[in-house]
């Protein structure tokens, strides 16, 4: 069976991040041709980029950086939630995305973002490092905004249009995650 990691983007104290990855879980979990699971990335407590090699080499030093290495590499695709801080992606989510290399590479991925634009600068900047890892991001994206998708910009509850945005992303990443199924295989079998 198809896996999707939902994995969130930020580690800040007080976070928006974790309810709305776990609305995105729950909303994904209605469907039944792939399980889905949150993963945060508050629990791997990387700290600012410090492994000697670089991510390619996998040659990990830090039992951190292995144990998320295992994590992630788990998985078929991967939706990134994903906060706008200073129109782009949230400092802990690109810290952890440097971490790893060849786990992301072949894999699907979809993007939910949210902030004051919608989060739209997040998710364009996100697009571009998900690019460098050799993931396939697809075009369609859950966007949500501040001013209407959370009361009192803390707690998070989406209109039916933004929550709508979700769906056909997911339906994306679940084709194009099962598509890259051989080519992971083919990659496998070459190394």
């Amino acid at each position: 069976m198809t896996k999707i990691a939902i994995v969130t983007g930020s580690t800040r104290p007080g976070r928006n991040n974790q309810q709305v990855a776990e609305w995105v879980l729950e909303r994904a979990q209605q469907r039944t041709e792939a399980e889905f699971e949150l993963v945060d990335i508050a629990d791997f407590n990387l700290p600012l980029l410090n492994e000697a090699m670089p991510a390619a080499y996998q040659s990990y030093g830090h039992e951190a950086t292995k144990e998320f290495s295992a994590r992630i590499d788990e998985f078929d695709g991967y939706v990134f939630v994903t906060p706008e801080y200073n129109h782009s992606i949230a400092p802990a989510l690109a810290n952890a995305l440097s971490y790893l290399n060849a786990e992301f590479a072949n894999k699907a991925a979809g993007i939910v973002s949210y902030g004051s634009a919608f989060g739209v600068r997040a998710a364009e900047h996100l697009r571009g490092i998900l690019s460098e890892l050799q993931v396939a991001h697809v075009q369609k994206t859950g966007m949500f905004s501040l001013f209407t998708d959370f009361k009192d910009f803390a707690e998070f509850a989406p209109t039916e249009r933004q929550a709508a945005s979700v769906d056909p992303m997911l339906d994306q990443l679940l084709i194009w995650a099962k598509a890259l199924e051989p080519v992971r295989a083919a990659v496998s079998v070459a190394a």
